[in-house]
């Protein structure tokens, strides 16, 4: 069973019936206890960083989701769901993020033929150096493979080497990150169509065959 977290700032039901339409069983939660003790964890997420935190704050989730990512369980995180892994964003202030990985969460500063947000379809390119890919998520990931992309705001992950897909928008970006059990997209698997659904039904599969925990 896979727990998608509910802090009333995610597409939920979408997420939810990709998961399904997959094979997997979703549920929804925003249960501090249901989210600690889960099999596995996805962390989905639209709209600004600190609205997201203070409400995962105000809920009490920030320690069950941190803690989850410790151990060896499968957790995803998407689009603002890989932003809030950092140790901050810079979205109308300075906030604190969930500091799982080390890094921050910048705006776009682009010429103007680039629009913000980056929204629509974009190819995406494996990085060698993170070495989690094989059989797990995108082992079989053809190059210049098209997701789907709606983000002002890019992560900078400080270890190069938890960096598994990047995406050229004016500049090149970390589109995934990989770390042991994690993943997280800054694309949206739920509305990424074959491409998605196969990301997706990888990470159903893991289950008790996860990778290694974080620690």
């Amino acid at each position: 069973m896979i727990t998608i977290v509910d802090y009333q700032m995610g597409n939920l039901r979408s997420v939810q019936k990709a998961i399904q339409r997959v094979g997997g069983e979703a549920k929804i939660s925003s249960d501090p206890n249901e989210i600690a003790n889960a099999e596995q964890l996805v962390l989905p997420g639209v709209g600004a960083f600190g609205d997201a935190m203070a409400e995962i704050n105000r809920r009490d989730l920030a320690a069950p989701i941190q803690d989850f990512c410790q151990t060896g369980r499968p957790f995803l995180g998407i689009c603002l769901g890989l932003q809030l892994l950092f140790e901050e964003g810079f979205e109308h202030g300075t906030h604190k993020g969930l500091g799982i990985l080390t890094g921050d969460v910048v705006r776009f500063e682009l010429p103007d033929q680039f629009k913000v947000p980056h929204m629509g379809w974009n190819t995406v390119k494996k990085q060698a150096s993170c070495g989690l890919l094989d059989d797990v998520l995108l082992d079989d990931l053809a190059e210049s493979t098209h997701f789907y992309f709606v983000h002002s705001y890019y992560v900078r992950p400080a270890d190069p080497a938890v960096v598994a897909l990047t995406c050229d928008y004016g500049i090149e970006f970390c589109a995934m990150v990989a770390k042991g059990n994690l993943f997280a997209t800054q694309f949206h698997p739920e509305k990424s169509q074959t491409n998605g659904l196969q990301l997706l039904r990888r990470f159903t599969q893991l289950g008790n065959n996860s990778p290694a925990s974080l620690a």
